[in-house]
Formats: structure tokens, sequence, C-alpha cells
């Protein structure tokens, strides 16, 4: 229906959509951006664009763009959708000015809203242990145990997860090269425990799945085409409903996880953020937080002094 909606306006041959479009050809192309993310840009950009009526960029106002963040607010969006809208808008008109359409960018006086702060979702030990201790007996549970302790063990993105080509994981030598965000490459150690399930998975049954497709893709789905985030997400929440897990987390609980059980057992934070693939040490000391608490949760129950209430 959002193609159906785009061509029409394009067969128009509004500026915005015009310079919108070469935006996103910019970002995809030029920054080395993901599909994901290309699409909510695109997404962003043409709701702002029908709110304004598909306005040239260049009669585009701060009041503009203020009465659009009013509009979200007013039904309903939360702040943290809002803040990533108007990033998007922000990023576009930086875009004009770098190309001389535009002299000022109108987000310039416009902040964003002030998010509160929350602390990721995680599963404990024992909660990781219920999802992966079970035995496989066929090519697809061998197939969703290594793609759920790869993750864990890894700290791995779900895009990176599904992205994942045989060439990239090295039984040898105990590793997986990941690319991630921008197709910027790590190379991320995997415990023993780790590449026996894949070499297991690979060696034996991936075959099985391709169903005489031709894929380098890591992990198959049930149609022989390389697996799917939502794929993924599908067999992640069926195996925690088995396991008997009642909290409700995403795969990328599993990549929290891994960071807050590495920091609690002593594992530098530097390490931890490279192995995540982040650029700035700041976002990986969210899981300071995290550990912090759950010290805070074993002393109040553990500690002897604490439980007399001294």
């Amino acid at each position: 229906m959002k193609k159906n909606i785009l061509l029409c306006i394009l067969i128009i041959g509004d500026k915005m959509i015009d310079d919108i479009n070469d935006y996103i050809n910019y970002i995809y192309i030029e920054k080395k951006l993901s599909n994901n993310t290309k699409e909510a840009y695109l997404n962003d950009l043409l709701s702002f664009d029908d709110y304004n009526n598909h306005k040239p960029a260049k009669r585009v106002s701060s009041d503009n763009i203020t009465s659009f963040i009013d509009h979200l607010s007013d039904i309903g969006e939360k702040d943290k959708s809002i803040a990533r809208k108007l990033v998007s808008i922000r990023t576009f008109f930086d875009y004009l000015m770098m190309r001389k359409e535009i002299d000022t960018n109108p987000c310039e006086k416009i902040s964003s809203p002030k998010l509160k702060k929350s602390l990721p979702v995680t599963l404990n030990e024992e909660e990781v242990s219920m999802l992966l201790e079970f035995t496989p007996t066929c090519a697809r549970e061998y197939r969703n145990k290594a793609m759920i302790e790869l993750m864990y063990a890894c700290g791995l993105r779900v895009s990176e997860l599904v992205n994942l080509e045989i060439n990239d994981i090295n039984l040898s030598d105990n590793y997986v090269r990941i690319f991630g965000k921008g197709k910027k490459e790590r190379i991320v150690p995997m415990a023993d425990v780790t590449c026996d399930i894949l070499k297991s998975y690979i060696t034996v049954y991936r075959q099985s799945l391709m169903k005489g497709y031709l894929t380098d893709k890591v992990f198959i789905s049930s149609y022989g085409k390389g697996i799917t985030r939502q794929g993924f997400f599908k067999i992640l929440k069926n195996i925690a409903d088995e396991r008997g897990i009642k909290k409700n987390f995403s795969p990328h609980t599993l990549r929290h996880s891994f960071a807050t059980h590495l920091l609690e057992h002593g594992a530098d934070l530097r390490s931890i953020g490279e192995m995540l693939g982040h650029e700035n040490i700041k976002t990986t000391q969210i899981y300071t937080h995290l550990s912090n608490n759950k010290k805070r949760k074993d002393y109040d129950e553990f500690h002897p002094r604490n439980k007399r209430g001294l």
C-alpha cells in the first residue's frame, strides 16, 4: 500500500519527494546504512511530507516541523518515536544544506523530547539455561538451538544473526565475523559449546533444510531460504513459551543478557563494547547500571546484617 502511495506521488513529481528519494539513496549508498534503517527514514519523511501536503522542502519552516511534532504527540506517539522522526527530518535538511538547496536547517532550534531513561530487559543466567538446555532431535531443532546459542554467546543483533554467511563462521579457531551497523566488521570469539552445536548444525543438518536452493546464509528457514528476523522472533517466542519463561522479551534481550552477564563476571567494559560493536564506551555503560542494580538486589537479599534490618 505504501509503495502505491509513493508511486502516485512520484508521478505527480513533487519536489519534496524528489529530495527525499535523493536523500534515501544517499544514506543507503554513501553512508552504507541497513535496509531497516533506510526504510525507517523513508517512512518518517513520507509521513512528514504527507502532513505538510507535499510542500517543497525550501518552503518548510520550523513552525511546520513543530506542528508535526505536536500532531504526533496528539495522536499518542511515544516520545522515543517522535525523537526518531525528528532525527530523520533534521538529517534530511542537513543533507539539503550540504547540497546548498537551503541555507539553514529549520530544525536548528527545535529540541527533541526528553526521553525517560529505561534500563534494557535481560534474562538471568537461569532463564538463559532454560532456553538452551534441551536436546535437539531434528534439523530444525539443531538450527534453533544453534541460533539462540550463537546470539547469546556473541551478543549479536538479530539482523546480524540472520545475515551471517558460512564464510563468517570459523569453527577451527572459535570465532565469528560480524558485519554490524554501517557494514563495520568485528570479530567475536565463541565458546566451545557454541562451536559444537554450530558444527553439528552446519555439517549434518543445514543441507537438509536448503531443499535444493543455493544460499550462503548460515540459518535456513523451512522454505529453504535464509531465515528472517520475524522468523527468528517467532521461533524464540515459541521456545520461551515451551520452556516456561514468562518474561516478556525480544531477540535483542539476548544481546543485553550477553553484555550484562559478562560484566557481572568481571569482564572489562571496553572489551564488551568492542564485542557488541559499540563505537562509544558511553553506549556500553548502560550495562554498569544493570550490574549495579543486581548488586543492590543481592545485597538486600543476602547480606545478614541487612536481613536483620540493622
